[in-house]
């Protein structure tokens, strides 16, 4: 019996280039910064030539040397693809990348489709993600904004966090009181920022006059969206916005211009709730939108990195290749350069 491929050996399988890329994090870069970082990155790879490390070249020539294979990325076969934070950065891709423009988008659980919910915006008191402790904010003091944290002098500490694109996933081990807990605070931060109900005040780096997450609780609890439509909210919403931050907002940015797309979510996620899915697909719908919704039943936030994943939810993931065959697979050049979609 054949083991079942990995997420990166079913793309390459198929034909595909694999490009996953770093970016900035969340603080002190934003959701700005990470905008810039993807329309860099787009523009970088239909840019040049790639080639492949000689240990994973196809043959070898006839004196032993292993040849390597080179290849072009094809800009009108680029797909974007991504899970919780990478999933909010392939729906930025799609609203600002232009040339190259992404052909097709997959999300798998991915956070942003509806920022104006509770569970970004109301503060938290008890656990809300997978039952785990409340954070103490005094752990991660240069970490917080001095309007977040006014009982700790941080502001200093804050103000001098460097730019980052890369940060180790180290964990406490078993003899810790919390065995397995992350030692690297940063792994930690998105949940803090959750919990404090500040997060689009980090991503947007809205902090003055209290912070943009305090305007719009205010703004939600006044008048809740409706369930079914809530173009008038976010008329409202919006214009509460600075204008210069709006196009951090998916909600904003779906039109027909957007690629078509795929979802698949969990329906018991407490990261990222599946309404978020739900609601970008009906947005997407709405525009006459290719769009596809596979809702995983009674699964957590990062249901595809449990054991035995590859098993339970292969037809899933053949799904998704099959998806991205429709809009990228076709446009494949094939010889010298070998193949021309990339996913990051």
């Amino acid at each position: 019996m054949l083991e079942p491929l990995k997420r990166e050996e079913r793309a390459t399988a198929a034909g595909y280039a694999f490009i996953s890329a770093d970016y900035q994090l969340l603080p002190p870069a934003t959701g700005h910064d990470i905008v810039q970082d993807i329309q860099d990155l787009l523009a970088f790879v239909v840019s040049r030539e790639f080639a492949t490390p000689a240990s994973t070249a196809d043959s070898a020539s006839e004196s032993g040397n292993e040849r390597r294979f080179t290849f072009k990325v094809d800009p009108e076969a680029i797909a974007v693809a991504g899970s919780s934070a990478g999933g909010l950065c392939a729906y930025l891709a799609a609203m600002h990348c232009v040339s190259p423009k992404p052909k097709a988008l997959v999300s798998l659980y991915g956070m942003g489709a509806d920022f104006f919910t509770s569970h970004y915006l109301s503060p938290k008191t008890k656990p809300f993600f997978r039952g785990r402790e409340i954070l103490d904010a005094r752990d991660f003091a240069e970490y917080l904004h001095p309007n977040h944290n006014p009982d700790i002098p941080s502001s200093a500490s804050f103000a001098a966090l460097q730019p980052i694109a890369d940060s180790a996933l180290v964990y406490h081990p078993q003899t810790y009181h919390i065995p397995g807990y992350p030692a690297n605070p940063r792994m930690l931060l998105t949940r803090l920022y959750l919990q404090l109900g500040v997060f689009l005040d980090y991503y947007t780096g809205a902090h003055d006059n209290g912070g943009i997450s305090l305007v719009l609780r205010e703004a939600s609890e006044a008048k809740p969206p409706p369930a079914d439509d809530d173009a008038e909210f976010l008329q409202d919403v919006r214009a509460l916005i600075p204008p210069e931050h709006r196009g951090l907002f998916p909600q904003f940015g779906v039109s027909g211009q957007w690629p078509p797309t795929m979802l698949v979510h969990g329906t018991e996620d407490s990261a990222v709730p599946v309404w978020e899915s739900r609601s970008l697909a009906r947005r997407l719908a709405a525009c006459a939108v290719e769009v596809e919704l596979r809702e995983i039943e009674g699964r957590e936030h990062s249901f595809d990195y449990e054991d035995g994943a590859e098993e339970m939810f292969g037809e899933v993931f053949d799904a998704v290749g099959q998806f991205l065959g429709r809009y990228i697979g076709a446009k494949r050049v094939s010889g010298a350069y070998g193949n021309s979609e990339i996913l990051f």
